[in-house]
């Protein structure tokens, strides 16, 4: 595949997006590991959710 004189931008533009998705992917997985030890520890105090689930 002839990228012609482009080519590294465009392999430096994927680079870029790839890196990028990948940290959204690690920040939402770290933000809902967070978010379900804060309901944990609410739970343990006692604070009740409104829903049943």
């Amino acid at each position: 595949m002839d990228l012609g004189p482009h080519a590294a931008f465009i392999w430096i533009s994927y680079a870029v997006v790839a890196v990028t998705v990948t940290g959204l992917v690690m920040w939402l997985a770290a933000d809902g590991w967070k978010q379900r030890a804060e309901l944990d520890t609410l739970e343990r105090q006692g604070v009740k959710r409104r829903s049943s689930t």
